[in-house]
């Protein structure tokens, strides 16, 4: 089962030419700002969440066969998402798979500062609403790094993919873009994936998986007990290994539905950032 998924770059393709099309949409037909947010959220969040598992997919290097073509396929599947995401994803996301839970190394876990204060329903809701940007920050806070060349790089292909969009479609085409990453990755039923993985909501189980139909989406990324199991096993065959070996995914954490996490979460007074298992550092 290990290597790459021959489909993905053409889901990745498809995805970066819908959210093209569909800002030119916005700039064609003038719409207001309403309708962009509404679409924005609906369907350009959806499709921008599916590229944040497609730049996933990447940073393991499980869609193309040479790690540079992954670099690449990582800048180009981050062009409509409206950031350089992708190198820094792969960077702190790798540390995670390697350190999981241990305090002051993996970026995953909560800050203090969040753990104190998204404490309440009202603050754990925007926690939710927020967290592209909480997730964004704080490894670059907690753990900051040198900038490598092709970050670089990234950045400047960014700006210039950005510099595009609003010199030929407009600055409501662009912020459509951006709201796309910012709402499809908070108060959204894709989003929930981030609280859903690797929160305490039973003592028993650290790694939760969710089997239902918005894996589809995702690139199987609901299948996280598999995934931590074996991350050089592509998203899409990740169904194939559970239905292998059965009987290591028998007792496991796994949730139902992703959006009544988020609903959970926001009103669980036992579920905050701290409900997460901490291992201390060698």
């Amino acid at each position: 089962l290990y290597g790459t998924d021959v489909w993905s770059p053409f889901k990745i393709l498809l995805c970066v030419s819908l959210q093209v099309i569909t800002s030119y949409l916005v700039c064609y037909y003038s719409m207001s700002w309403g309708v962009i947010v509404a679409l924005g959220w609906v369907w350009g969040g959806t499709i921008n969440h599916s590229l944040m598992l497609a730049i996933h997919e990447l940073s393991h290097e499980l869609v193309f066969p040479l790690p540079w073509m992954n670099v690449w396929g990582g800048i180009f599947a981050s062009l409509p998402i409206g950031i350089p995401i992708s190198l820094g994803f792969k960077k702190y996301h790798l540390i995670h798979h390697a350190k999981q839970g241990i305090v002051n190394v993996d970026p995953d876990l909560p800050s203090v500062f969040e753990g104190n204060f998204f404490r309440n329903p009202f603050a754990k809701f925007f926690f939710i609403f927020f967290q592209p940007l909480i997730y964004a920050i704080r490894p670059l806070i907690m753990i900051p790094s040198n900038t490598s060349v092709m970050e670089v790089v990234a950045f400047i292909v960014q700006m210039i993919f950005d510099y595009v969009i609003m010199h030929y479609f407009g600055w409501k085409s662009f912020a459509y873009l951006l709201l796309s990453t910012f709402l499809g990755s908070g108060i959204h039923p894709l989003a929930a994936h981030f609280v859903a993985e690797h929160y305490l909501w039973d003592d028993r189980y650290e790694t939760y998986s969710y089997y239902g139909p918005l894996n589809m989406l995702v690139y199987n990324v609901g299948y996280h007990n598999e995934h931590h199991d074996f991350p050089r096993i592509p998203g899409s065959k990740l169904p194939q290994l559970h239905s292998i070996a059965p009987e290591y995914y028998k007792d496991i954490g796994i949730h139902s539905s992703w959006p009544m996490v988020i609903f959970r979460f926001i009103f669980d007074s036992a579920i905050t950032p701290y409900s997460r298992v901490l291992r201390k550092g060698k």
